[in-house]
């Protein structure tokens, strides 16, 4: 019997064994990373990150880079790193550890909102993550669930974290994803956004009018960090044909006053 290794088609000859190894050490090495910044005491700086993971300082900082735009750590302005609103979320999914208080939070907004489906959403990069989802009391759902990823600019709490963001920062972000549509009713055009952006800060939330599924309205608040800056946000979802956008704006303060109490638990 032979005991040549089996080889990849086209890999010019490597083997299979080989390609796995390689994959896996840098596997090992981003999970060590993120175990690094994930320890008590941080946010921490690049060289206790790199002295707890036991990886060359290069390639720390390439992998936080990585590990940075995909949400699961975040860099702050000191240049110091911590944990990322993804792997926060991602956390919550597998544990269940979320605060109680957060469902309890959440569902004082449904019933505030007259039995509507709620979100709650984190921030990750270019787009929102779905951590919760309280369905409504309505016989009709939505396509969102737990774990999906949304654009910013075709949803209520990403457009509410748009408006929250530095004006240099959201210019990066068109230039990266475009304004790519959703519906006939997405906002495409980069005027038209910053339009509803400010509409935005000066009201405290952002609309959703079937912007990013059909037949579908949101309303939308940032959830802010001690910093200012966006981590998350909720928002209330409901159908147009049953609820107008006068009733829908109605849920406003309840929102508001939701996202305020989330602050310090996200």
């Amino acid at each position: 019997m032979s005991t040549e290794r089996t080889r990849e088609p086209g890999d010019g000859g490597a083997p299979r064994a080989g390609r796995a190894s390689a994959a896996g050490s840098s596997l090992e090495k981003s999970l060590r990373i993120l175990e690094a910044v994930a320890a008590p005491g941080g946010p921490h700086r690049l060289a206790e990150v790199t002295a707890a993971a036991s990886v060359p300082k290069s390639s720390t900082f390439r992998i936080l880079a990585s590990l940075a735009e995909q949400g699961f750590v975040r860099r702050e302005d000191d240049g110091r790193y911590a944990v990322g609103p993804r792997l926060r979320g991602l956390s919550a999914l597998v544990s269940g550890g979320e605060p109680a208080s957060i469902g309890r939070i959440l569902d004082e907004l449904r019933r505030a909102a007259g039995g509507q489906t709620v979100h709650l959403a984190l921030h990750s990069g270019e787009s929102i993550t779905y951590i919760r989802k309280l369905e409504g009391e309505q016989p009709f759902r939505t396509a969102s669930r737990v774990g999906m990823r949304m654009p910013l600019h075709t949803t209520a709490i990403g457009k509410s974290i748009l408006a929250h963001l530095p004006e240099e920062e959201v210019r990066e972000l068109i230039a990266t994803t475009g304004l790519p549509p959703r519906t006939p009713r997405t906002v495409t055009s980069t005027r038209a956004l910053y339009a509803q952006l400010a509409e935005i800060r000066a009201r405290g939330f952002a609309l959703d009018d079937e912007e990013n599924e059909a037949t579908i309205r949101c309303i939308g608040a940032a959830v802010l960090g001690p910093d200012g800056r966006p981590v998350g946000g909720v928002s209330v979802t409901t159908v147009t044909f049953l609820v107008s956008r006068e009733e829908i704006e109605a849920c406003a303060p309840a929102l508001r006053a939701a996202t305020e109490a989330l602050a310090p638990l996200l």
